[in-house]
């Protein structure tokens, strides 16, 4: 029967790491996603607000098939330099392209807003943090109010890291998501998530239907709009060329309108990127794409309300669980 993997996390998909650096005073973090070997990837990016780096070469026409690493980031502009620091890390080990006489690791990476939320930094942590963050890539990993979503909020509510997987058809398919959103997770008026009926396991603490439906007279938005992104890794173990991998992250884009309402704001940044393993061949080539993009949806959306169910409340803003 389909459901989660045993750790029901994007690291059920063979070959995949996870690991994060914060700094609470700063309130602000990396998520790193580091592949065992180079992996096929590709990105969807629907926020109109969006901040790379390097995803040029995760478009169909470009030269380069794999990746080494994706580092997600708070810090705005600044957090792009998470992935240098993940890229440093990645070359000490020998990891990366070899070009020019130097590995050059291949680190595509989105930031998302979080200035302002914690303490008043001096010089910008994201370099180290990327390199902590690469070197402490394990199967495991925490979730809510650590890495990337540190200083996430999420509509009115603390924000975080969430994850989830699902093993079906043959295939793993999982995500990590940073919920930033700047649409909310939960029906106005309701403790009810918009992603309610697709809980696994338990993992949104016993969600239970809506007992009425949503209060249409509490605004969708805050009074005061800033910027906000949520980020989203989904993996599979599919063997996927880069324009199938770009088909899923199309797919599991759904999974942020799933969860959130409004979503792809023109202050939120969103972007989802598809990692391929390669470990198992596809069967029937269509029907298998629809089948791990239809997964990768629900993961994505499970993974979103995940990182809200998990986050504490932070710098004075509250959390979900806190009722």
């Amino acid at each position: 029967m389909p459901g989660p993997g045993p750790l029901n996390a994007i690291t059920d998909v063979p070959g995949i790491l996870v690991g994060q650096a914060q700094d609470l005073d700063l309130m602000t973090g990396v998520t790193v996603v580091v592949p065992e070997a180079p992996t096929v990837a590709a990105l969807d990016v629907r926020g109109g607000a969006p901040g790379t780096r390097e995803t040029d070469f995760l478009r169909p026409e470009s030269t380069l098939e794999h990746i080494h690493a994706v580092a997600l980031s708070g810090g705005s502009a600044f957090g792009l330099d998470a992935a240098g620091g993940a890229a440093d890390w990645l070359r000490r080990q020998g990891r990366g392209l070899p070009f020019g006489g130097h590995l050059v690791p291949i680190v595509p990476s989105a930031i998302l807003f979080d200035l302002g939320r914690g303490a008043v930094w001096d010089t910008p942590p994201w370099w180290r943090m990327g390199a902590e963050a690469a070197a402490s890539a394990a199967r495991t990993f925490g979730l809510g109010c650590v890495g990337a979503g540190t200083g996430a909020h999420s509509g009115g509510l603390k924000g975080g890291v969430g994850t989830a997987s699902i093993v079906s058809d043959g295939f793993v398919v999982g995500a990590i998501a940073v919920a930033n959103s700047l649409g909310s997770v939960v029906m106005p008026g309701t403790r009810s998530f918009w992603a309610w009926w697709l809980e696994e396991a338990g993992e949104f603490g016993g969600q239970l239907p809506p007992a009425a439906a949503p209060d249409t007279s509490v605004p969708l938005l805050p009074r005061e709009v800033f910027g906000n992104t949520t980020l989203v890794v989904v993996a599979t173990d599919a063997a996927l060329n880069k324009g199938d991998a770009g088909r899923i992250a199309m797919m599991a884009q759904d999974g942020l309108a799933r969860a959130i309402r409004p979503v792809h704001t023109p202050l939120d940044g969103d972007i989802v990127f598809a990692l391929a393993t390669g470990q198992t061949p596809l069967r029937d080539r269509v029907p298998d794409l629809a089948r791990i993009g239809s997964h990768a949806a629900d993961c994505v959306a499970r993974a979103i309300t995940r990182g809200v169910v998990e986050a504490v409340s932070l710098g004075g803003t509250p959390a979900w669980r806190d009722g």
